[in-house]
């Protein structure tokens, strides 16, 4: 008999809940940066052991929206913990909850969502009993299934937070063959990947008002060579130019890194081209946070 079961991963931006995501499924198919609003659409990881499949879906993070993009990604998340089987709730164990956090959990426990709560980065908590006591208050506040001490950066916990999800498997058929490990298009993974080096490299006001668009992926005929175009809208004609650096150096830099991680996950030789066009405050319009595929309703 399968058993299936479906998970929620939420709580605040910057916890780690990308991160967790690519450790338990063994591949990278979500964006990780220390910037914050890293992941801003609903991304679905697959990992099947044996008669069980356990299906995660990543959310964007908690925040106070400053734009209609934000708008959409607090919607995804609330749509996303909405008829799932369980929710992991991913919380930095060195801050206080916030109370977008507060609120989200006092809704779970009223829909009674089994919750698993996930305490990361232990590895940065130096004094343990000050640990101990944030699992206690939390554990008295809240009706958790279970609460985990991870450090994702460290390795340490991933295998019990799986553990836990897999108890709350029920019989059901597996929705996904047992070799997938997302549903994303490749053409949404060769866009991330592109998206998390801007983020990585560029300085803190420009990566937001990023969006890659994937116009063009395909293998040769003749080679094993895979033909990627992308072009990287900006907002700003100064943010243009920041992208493409002086004679094309930080353009170069980025594609250069992008190509790297995209040979890494296709397994094949990539020909990156990359080209910066400017369309003005997207993150407010709607035509255009659906024609970059960041719409919370679809």
């Amino acid at each position: 008999m399968t058993k299936s079961v479906f998970v929620t991963l939420a709580g605040h931006t910057n916890a780690g809940k990308s991160s967790l995501l690519n450790a338990i499924i063994g591949e990278k198919i979500a964006s990780v940066s220390p910037k914050p609003q890293t992941t801003r659409t609903r991304i679905t990881g697959i990992k099947t052991v044996g008669d069980t499949q356990m299906v995660f879906m990543d959310t964007p993070g908690l925040h106070k929206p400053t734009t209609k993009l934000g708008d959409h990604m607090l919607q995804a998340v609330r749509s996303a913990v909405t008829d799932m089987d369980a929710v992991l709730f991913v919380q930095d164990c060195t801050k206080p909850l916030s109370t977008q956090e507060e609120t989200l959990l006092r809704s779970l426990e009223k829909a009674k969502t089994p919750v698993i709560l996930v305490l990361n980065k232990i590895d940065l908590c130096r004094d343990k009993t000050q640990l101990m006591q944030t699992i206690a208050r939390l554990s008295a506040a809240y009706p958790f299934t279970a609460i985990v001490p991870i450090s994702v950066t460290q390795q340490d916990g991933v295998e019990l937070v799986e553990q836990e999800v897999m108890t709350l498997a029920q019989p059901a058929p597996h929705y996904f063959p047992a070799d997938k490990f997302t549903d994303q298009p490749e053409q949404v993974l060769a866009a991330e990947m592109i998206r998390e080096k801007i983020l990585l490299t560029l300085r803190d006001e420009v990566p937001h008002g990023i969006a890659v668009s994937i116009e063009r992926m395909r293998e040769r005929d003749d080679k094993e060579l895979l033909d990627i175009d992308a072009v990287i809208y900006c907002e700003r004609e100064s943010h243009k130019g920041i992208l493409i650096g002086k004679h094309g150096s930080m353009l170069r830099r980025i594609a250069s890194q992008a190509r790297a991680e995209l040979e890494r996950f296709f397994y094949i030789q990539v020909n990156l081209q990359c080209w910066v066009k400017v369309k003005a405050d997207w993150r407010n319009k709607e035509g255009l946070i659906r024609s970059f595929g960041l719409d919370s309703s679809e």
